[in-house]
């Protein structure tokens, strides 16, 4: 533990590096934490195409060059491709499960990769249930207004799944999608950031446990 940390987050895309940006960083600069979104590398692509193969070649970049930073992650579930674990991960009916099976399994495998650069103490993995967007059903009144939507809408897509990170990994319904149908008006790296904004991080901690238990991880690296 130290008096503050220096964090390498690496990003899906976009609209991950501007949550983290504008909301999540002067949140935990607050408490001596300071992130640096970076997205995942690939020619001529932002986002999108969430392979094991591209992040673990930037988790070994960034692990290589300094050896006075934490790595972690921010991409999703849903979507995600070729992936340790991934297979076992998605056979549990608990999302709570799928994310201690695939966050396990990702540690696992990059240790056996660098594991001399103390990968265990630096990297923190988080892969978002289902995606970065269930963390705006954390309040259902702004949601409701950011979107110009009857509140019950809202209420009932929650209210269906059990909690935000748990609606659900499909095509059809997952966060993104569903707020994609209940307003045109929705768009991820304008709207979505907004809405997160309006909300804010406590909000989001409360309402979804992942979330907060990864927040949790971070936060301890300077208490």
């Amino acid at each position: 533990m130290s008096e503050y940390a220096n964090i390498i987050v690496l990003v899906e895309g976009q609209t991950e590096e501007k949550f983290v940006k504008e909301v999540l960083a002067p949140y935990l600069a607050e408490k001596n934490i300071f992130m640096t979104p970076i997205v995942l590398s690939k020619p001529g692509v932002k986002g999108g195409d969430v392979k094991f193969s591209r992040a673990k070649k930037d988790i070994g970049l960034h692990i290589k060059q300094r050896n006075d930073v934490w790595i972690t992650l921010l991409i999703d579930f849903y979507g995600i491709k070729e992936w340790p674990g991934l297979e076992e991960a998605s056979s549990k009916s608990l999302h709570t499960d799928k994310s201690n099976s695939i966050n396990r399994a990702t540690m696992d495998e990059l240790n056996k990769l660098y594991s001399e650069y103390r990968i265990e103490e630096r990297f923190i993995p988080y892969i978002s249930m289902y995606e970065f967007e269930a963390l705006l059903f954390s309040d259902a009144k702004i949601l409701s207004e950011k979107m110009n939507v009857d509140i019950f809408e809202i209420l009932k897509i929650i209210n269906q799944c059990g909690e935000p990170e748990n609606i659900n990994n499909n095509p059809n319904t997952a966060p993104s999608k569903r707020l994609e149908k209940l307003s045109d008006r929705f768009k991820k790296t304008t709207t979505g950031i907004d809405i997160a904004k309006s909300i804010g991080i406590p909000k989001m901690r409360e309402a979804c446990t992942l979330f907060n238990e990864w927040l949790n991880r971070l936060e301890s690296l300077t208490q």
